[in-house]
């Protein structure tokens, strides 16, 4: 994305490697989780179903995340791909992580709607290869409860290992071979979401 692109970029806007029925997120495990998660197609029993789960659709984010799979219990990256439908639902279920004044009546009214939801979203800076802040910013889904065993039994179509990818990635990074890293980047575009769904969850 060129300096002129960053620019006209919208503050809040998904970017995601998606198809017609499908969506691509990350998440970063311990070995133990990700490889029998990548090798099986789901999570195995290891996989805690009562914790929030969350969900990325930036690749160069969830790089942020995870040091590139060099942190400690994400050293495996997993590319999740799973049903737009389940990644709407999520959406339409979520709630924002934070109180925000102009969508919420009172931080009451945000406490109790983030009590019933089984999906929160919060905005984080985006990144660029050298984990830099950009101006703009990029999803994260928070799925519990009945989201995350939605997730875990329904949605997911297809779980891969990236990490040989985020190593290559990485090391063109640290070796200054910029144009090279970002030729091999995955191919994330303007998530088609219905502005009355996203609404609500933009702050």
């Amino acid at each position: 994305m060129n300096e002129q692109s960053v620019e006209e970029e919208p503050r809040f806007r998904i970017r995601a490697r998606h198809t017609e029925s499908t969506v691509t997120v990350y998440q970063a495990y311990r070995p133990e989780i990700g490889v029998p998660a990548a090798r099986t197609g789901r999570f195995p029993s290891a996989w805690k179903r009562d914790r929030m789960t969350w969900i990325k659709p930036s690749f160069l984010w969830m790089m942020y995340r995870c040091g590139w799979g060099t942190k400690e219990g994400q050293e495996t990256v997993l590319a999740v791909e799973i049903s737009r439908e389940g990644f709407e639902w999520a959406l339409r279920h979520a709630c924002l992580s934070h109180y925000a004044p102009g969508l919420h009546a009172n931080q009451d009214a945000w406490k109790q709607q983030l009590r019933r939801s089984p999906a929160r979203v919060q905005w984080d800076p985006e990144r660029d290869l050298r984990h830099n802040p950009l101006p703009y910013r990029s999803l994260q889904l928070g799925l519990a409860g009945e989201a995350a065993a939605r997730y875990a039994d329904e949605w997911i179509t297809g779980i891969e290992d990236v990490t040989p990818l985020a190593t290559e990635i990485h090391a063109l990074v640290r070796a200054g071979e910029s144009q090279k890293a970002t030729a091999l980047l995955p191919r994330e575009r303007p998530y088609p979401v219905a502005e009355e769904l996203l609404a609500p969850l933009r702050a």
